[in-house]
């Protein structure tokens, strides 16, 4: 049975605060009573049974771990009460109370919340494709580490044989290419998996032009393994590094996800091949519909699949790359010019370096960290800085009733920030004293007690002594900063809901109220008009592609939507003006609660850059508790000033009669 591990180091790691946040998965057989390898076995079993209607896991087996630690004993029927819901404070006081008492049974030693953050599909194959080209993939990775990292992406694939984006897209070429030859990588047959898996991945492939329609990242990758060539790939021109930092198109300037990114893929292209093996032949041979030796590699830089292409490239990209490709590539290798293009990637190595060190290994993310672990491998494949990063591979891998994945990162410190100021909201945040003792401590062990070495302003980094990382101390100084704009976009959250909560409360803190700012009255008026009539709101990731609000299919709530927009509406004065809105969304939530106090799972709730995907587990205890702790004392609190009495109300009458009792009328 897999055993979760927490704040633990190991040989060729580091640690600035004794590894306090860091989260790892042992498998040990004899961990665990019969009974929960039994439990954990009937988890994945419902998981695979419905993974096309329940796209994300509850995470059971880390949870059902911190909860036996703290003493607390878990629902894994995750059955609701079926009770009628009475607005009324000691009624939500007992669902807050079961709620907190669920979510601090979850709450490991250290003070953090252990969790799943899964984000693109094809994180895990690039991760497999470096140990596999490195020659590290056994040593890394256990035989038991293959079979559940086999389970997943088998549980993950499509209907129609391939892979999406994330686990609630449509199939993609990207992920379903990269997720084959994990797979084959890892050991699989080609026509191995549950109902022939492999053979419907590969006929839908070869239905889809085959894998010479892959997107730029898939060829780098697929270079780099052997089975794409480098001459099918555009080539950017590292000499672009070596500008002023105040040009533009300086890489230096980009986002540090993209700089993080694209560095390292300046260093692997066209130096990096891994071995040719027989299975690297196989492959060549299984992801194209045409002869490996007769594909027009020159043409394939072109091709992208109609289902991977976002955004369709303008004819004067395509001039640009033929004429960087034709003319200026050669142009640029050619000595003397050559020595600029030998200074600018010795410049981008040392900015690796930096970057290696400075952040334990853990690099920003897990796309970013198989890149610049390939590129440590270049330089020296038995250097102590390759096996730190080895070391730290083991910092993505996560388990969950759906197999092993490579989380796209980690957000501890994100998700205890946002869990505090929720468990605060609460008028009973008193008797959950330990909990937030344990979670002060961790934020206090987790600041960073110095700024990036060196001059760090050369490297593209900003003070961050005194401050936090996303997920951990030893991560370094990466703050995350999440830009909103009202009624526009939101980022990192899904979407228009998330970013008009932080709208209001942005304008809320510099003063402005409903009565006297146009924007906060705009945007109660937009969030009402999109309440469901279950009392919910259902807000798709399409938001975030189409910039447009986009319902769940079927007009389906979202716990986590719900409570954004109760939080937005709340702190725009909604108590004052209507309640019923509140009510009707504050009895959802409350009866979606489970048996045990925890949420149900649903969509997933987070997006960055339109098209990048991203489940926040935590979110579906932290916001409903949040939510409901400030429902609580805004409006029962304005019922008491207001000398109403209104103690038990039942569902039937509950809209009406507390709108009547609190004498409001709706805003125009």
């Amino acid at each position: 049975m897999w055993k979760l591990k927490i704040a633990e180091g190991g040989p060729w790691l580091k640690s600035g605060n004794s590894h306090v946040g860091r989260e790892t998965w042992e498998f040990d057989p004899n961990f665990g009573t019969s009974e929960e390898r039994e439990a954990v076995e009937a988890a994945r079993i419902e998981f695979q049974k419905n993974r096309f209607r329940t796209r994300h896991t509850s995470d059971v087996l880390a949870r059902m771990q911190l909860a036996k630690a703290n003493n607390f004993s878990i629902d894994l029927q995750k059955e609701k009460d079926g009770n009628p819901i009475n607005i009324d404070t000691a009624t939500v006081s007992d669902i807050l109370k079961k709620a907190l008492s669920y979510f601090s049974a979850i709450q490991a030693y250290d003070g953090h919340w252990p969790g799943d953050f899964p984000g693109p599909l094809f994180t895990t194959a690039t991760m497999i494709i470096v140990l596999y080209v490195t020659e590290s993939l056994t040593i890394t990775l256990s035989s038991e580490h293959h079979k559940e990292i086999c389970r997943y992406l088998y549980n993950r694939q499509n209907i129609d044989g391939g892979w999406g984006l994330h686990a609630e897209g449509e199939s993609s070429m990207l992920s379903t290419a990269l997720n084959y030859t994990a797979l084959r990588l890892l050991g699989e047959n080609v026509d191995d998996g549950p109902d022939i898996s492999m053979h419907k991945a590969r006929k839908w492939i070869h239905d889809h032009g085959g894998a010479t329609m892959i997107p730029i990242l898939g060829k780098v990758w697929l270079s780099v393994l052997g089975v794409f060539d480098w001459s099918g790939v555009n080539p950017i021109p590292p000499e672009l590094f070596l500008l002023p930092s105040f040009v533009p198109i300086q890489p230096g300037r980009l986002w540090s996800h993209f700089r993080m990114a694209l560095f390292p893929c300046l260093i692997v292209w066209k130096k990096v091949v891994g071995p040719i093996t027989r299975l690297v032949i196989s492959l060549r041979e299984e992801l194209h519909i045409h002869p490996y030796k007769k594909i027009d590699w020159k043409e394939a830089r072109k091709l992208c699949a109609k289902e991977d292409a976002y955004n369709p490239h303008m004819w004067l990209q395509e001039c640009l790359s033929d004429c960087l490709y034709s003319f200026g590539e050669p142009f640029l290798t050619r000595w003397p010019i050559s020595y600029m293009r030998k200074r600018a990637l010795y410049q981008i190595a040392e900015f690796l370096k930096y970057e290696d060190e400075n952040s334990q290994y853990i690099c920003i993310g897990a796309a970013q960290k198989a890149l610049s672990m390939l590129c440590c491998w270049i330089e020296n494949p038995n250097s102590d800085a390759f096996k730190r990063h080895l070391a730290r591979v083991a910092d993505f891998l996560w388990v969950g009733e759906d197999g092993m994945k490579v989380r796209v990162c980690a957000g501890q410190l994100w998700d205890v920030a946002f869990a505090v100021q929720a468990i605060l909201a609460c008028s009973i945040a008193e008797e959950f004293g330990s909990t937030l003792k344990k979670a002060h401590g961790f934020i206090k062990t987790s600041q960073i007690m110095d700024n990036p070495s060196g001059d760090f302003s050369r490297k593209y980094r900003h003070i961050s002594k005194g401050g936090w990382a996303f997920q951990v101390a030893d991560q370094g100084g990466r703050f995350q900063i999440a830009q909103q704009k009202l009624l526009r976009f939101g980022s990192w959250g899904i979407c228009f809901t998330y970013g008009t909560w932080f709208a209001i409360e942005g304008l809320s803190a510099v003063g402005q109220c409903y009565d006297d700012s146009t924007c906060i009255r705009k945007a109660c008026k937009f969030l009402l008009s999109k309440q469901l009539t279950n009392g919910g709101w259902g807000e798709s990731h399409l938001s975030s592609r189409t910039k447009a609000y986009t319902n769940l299919d079927g007009e389906k709530s979202h716990i986590v939507n719900t409570a954004w927009a109760m939080l937005a509406l709340m702190k725009a004065g909604q108590v004052e003006r209507d309640p019923a809105p509140l009510h009707k969304a504050a009895r959802l939530i409350m009866s979606m609660q489970l048996s045990d106090g925890d949420f149900p799972q649903e969509e997933m709730i987070g997006s960055f850059l339109k098209n990048g995907p991203l489940c926040y587990m935590a979110y579906r205890n932290i916001f409903p508790i949040w939510a409901l702790g400030e429902y609580q004392k805004l409006v029962f609190q304005n019922y008491q000033t207001s000398s109403i009495k209104q103690t038990n109300i039942a569902p039937s009458a509950g809209n009406a009669a507390l709108k009547n009792s609190a004498s409001t009328t709706a805003p125009t």
